[in-house]
């Protein structure tokens, strides 16, 4: 950890802030994705209900919002860029760099700056997988950095930190490994940190879940198991095993439940070995190269996930491997830990639910409903309390879906990456109150903060608001 001399104190803990004005990290308060009531505006693009637009160098973070602060990440080159805004004027406030440490190559589908920073009243703090963790104040004054890495993760990492109980907290899930940190949010020291052996990549952020008193639990997606782990030292107090096919995003809250939604199959999605062999092991040797592998059209760019030791042909233990991945109990599902700790028994799994499973975007739970979003636009609705469906229907916008559903107001936002964003009347019964066009590739969550919609797309920053001309 390298750190730089405080020059004013600290004078607040993190989570002192007016939640009315804070979207403080990735989705908002405890990767909720929600905020709080205000005017939010129903249409909007381009050129309608435009309060500013800023032009931003591209990544795939999510905009962060606290006060009148508003942070993003991107990178140019062997720079790792930290920009902050004026929220309320789109003026660029300041902007800082780090070099990258390395250059780990990654699936085209990612980014160097694809996690989201977390920020307090104090400044921001922010992850790039080729560095590691970087502080600023909010004038751009460097506070502490603590590099990590390199990782292994043939698709990159994706995982954004947060700020809980005067900790920044950083779950790092790859190939082998896997560990989640923590470290004092004031002078960067390390904190503790905590070994996830045998659990392979995942791409979640994790959250605070409080289910009696004060006890904070830290909950972390993977893609094998969700644990819990005691906020202030790390040490493991339940767990219950899942499967996926690699975790993103975030789990939620909800009551004395953590509600988490995993995508996976009842069959291996590879065939075996053997059947591999027979069709692409044109030299006979018993192993596939990446030249042989070509001739799969559809899996040639991933033959480096499968290929975990790099040498450039797959073996037996390395196919079978990913082809077990992801098989098993799988689904939307709502787990109660209660009192127990170690292993969580099945029957802390309150419901499940295996139709329309979303990939990438986070479920959503708002006024009593669960919502998820899937490429196409399926949009499917749930009791959070039961699992039971309450609806099924589109969004009136087709494509991918990468961001994650947010809420405010009554109404449910949804923004596909071909830059359509939809406007939910929020309900069990939900309605399509507009389908608005950005006109540029969206993949990053939008923020909601006092009635104004943030959304970044690929080379701007827009802020939309109800009382703008």
């Amino acid at each position: 950890m390298r750190q730089v001399p405080l020059t004013v104190a600290l004078l607040v803990a993190a989570g002192s802030v007016s939640v009315a004005a804070q979207w403080s990290q990735f989705r908002g308060p405890n990767a909720s994705g929600v905020a709080p009531i205000a005017n939010y505006p129903v249409e909007f693009s381009a050129s309608k209900n435009v309060a500013w637009k800023a032009a931003v160098p591209y990544g795939q973070s999510s905009p962060v919002v606290v006060r009148d602060r508003l942070y993003v990440t991107a990178s140019e080159k062997d720079r790792l860029l930290t920009i902050a805004f004026d929220a309320r004027t789109g003026k660029e406030s300041w902007r800082r760099d780090v070099g990258r440490e390395r250059r780990n190559e990654i699936y085209k589908a990612n980014d160097p700056a694809s996690g989201t920073p977390a920020a307090d009243i104090n400044g921001v703090v922010a992850f790039f997988p080729d560095f590691g963790l970087v502080a600023y104040s909010t004038s751009g004054q460097p506070r502490w950095t603590a590099p990590l890495g390199p990782f292994k993760n043939f698709y990159g990492l994706g995982t954004s930190p947060i700020i809980a109980n005067g900790l920044v907290v950083l779950v790092c899930d790859q190939e082998t490994g896997s560990f989640a940190i923590a470290f004092d949010r004031v002078t960067g020291r390390q904190r503790w940190r905590v070994e996830r052996p045998g659990l392979s990549e995942a791409w979640s952020t994790p959250i605070v879940f409080r289910p009696t008193g004060g006890r904070a639990d830290l909950v972390v997606l993977g893609t094998e198991r969700i644990d819990g782990y005691e906020l202030s030292t790390g040490k493991s107090r339940w767990w219950i095993p899942i499967v996926s096919g690699g975790s993103m995003g975030a789990p939620l809250v909800y009551r004395d439940t953590v509600i988490a939604a995993t995508l996976g199959s009842a069959e291996p999605g590879l065939p075996t070995f053997a059947a591999a062999v027979a069709q692409y092991d044109k030299d006979k040797d018993g192993r596939i190269s990446q030249t042989e592998f070509q001739a799969d059209k559809g899996l040639a760019e991933h033959f480096g996930y499968i290929d975990q030791n790099g040498d450039k042909f797959l073996s037996t233990d390395e196919w079978n491997d990913k082809r077990e991945l992801g098989v098993g109990e799988f689904g939307a599902m709502a787990v109660r830990p209660g009192e127990v700790a170690g292993k969580l028994a099945a029957g802390a799994i309150q419901w499940h639910f295996k139709k329309n499973l979303p990939y990438i975007p986070v479920p959503l739970v708002y006024r009593d409903v669960l919502y998820m979003v899937k490429t196409g636009g399926i949009v499917t609705s749930l009791n959070p309390a039961t699992g039971a469906l309450l609806k099924e229907g589109r969004s009136g916008a087709l494509g991918e879906y990468y961001a994650s559903p947010i809420a405010a107001d009554g109404k449910v936002f949804l923004a596909n990456q071909q830059g359509k964003v939809s406007v939910l009347k929020a309900g069990a019964q939900w309605e399509v109150l507009s389908v608005n066009d950005v006109g540029d590739e969206i993949n990053a969550t939008p923020a909601l903060s006092e009635g104004r919609i943030y959304v970044r797309t690929r080379g701007s920053l827009y802020c939309f608001a109800a009382s703008s001309k």
